[in-house]
């Protein structure tokens, strides 16, 4: 699959017999995965199957603490 705009990629992958998918090398370059890198799986029945590098993990761990934290503020 080609001539997508820069920065996008879609293409298919298969679940081997122990559960694993390969990410796509161009992806792996996109977001500079490398071997050992741990990534975030969220999953929602709903909007389905996320996966972040795991440091985005901090930026999420912040987002909810303002919210939590901006919760007590109205109570």
């Amino acid at each position: 699959m080609e001539n997508f705009p820069e920065g996008k990629f879609l293409t298919t992958v298969k679940i081997g017999p122990k559960g694993q998918i390969v990410i796509p090398k161009e992806v792996r370059d996109m977001f500079s995965l490398n071997t050992g890198d741990s990534l975030l799986l969220m999953a929602d029945k709903g909007q389905g199957i996320a996966l972040q590098p795991f440091s985005y993990m901090e930026t999420l761990w912040n987002a909810v603490n303002n919210i939590k934290n901006g919760d007590k503020d109205k109570k």
